[in-house]
């Protein structure tokens, strides 16, 4: 009997190890399609209707569709503030700049966890 568990023992100590090199990589693959992205811009059209607003990126001509929902925190900040205020999105307009940080998906729209708002003093 004694053997018996010893040999349950030995062999759990050695397959444990295993497992985990065979199913890191996939744990490893889920983390990194979710993994949060920033896009820092000026909102150049704004569709409360769809939910998005379009930014260009600072400095350039890139632009990404955003894509907002419930659960999308809105805040407001001065330049180099440690002040943030709570905002709703109908305080986003046009040519306002915005800093937005979110998942990419496969259709490559930025869903956004927070968009955060910059105010000039």
């Amino acid at each position: 009997m004694a053997k018996k568990l010893l040999t349950l023992l030995l062999t759990s100590v050695f397959v444990f190890p295993l497992s985990t090199l065979v199913f890191a990589p996939e744990v490893a693959a889920q983390d990194a399609a979710v993994k949060q992205t920033r896009w820092d811009g000026v909102v150049i059209r704004s569709s409360p209707d769809k939910s998005t607003l379009t930014v260009r990126k600072r400095g350039g001509s890139a632009e990404m569709i955003v894509q907002y929902d419930g659960s999308t925190k809105w805040v407001s900040q001065e330049h180099g503030s440690k002040k943030v205020s709570d905002i709703d999105a109908s305080q986003v307009k046009d040519n306002d700049r915005v800093i937005c940080q979110g998942t990419y998906s496969k259709d490559g729209v930025l869903h956004a966890t927070l968009i955060s708002k910059r105010l000039s003093r």
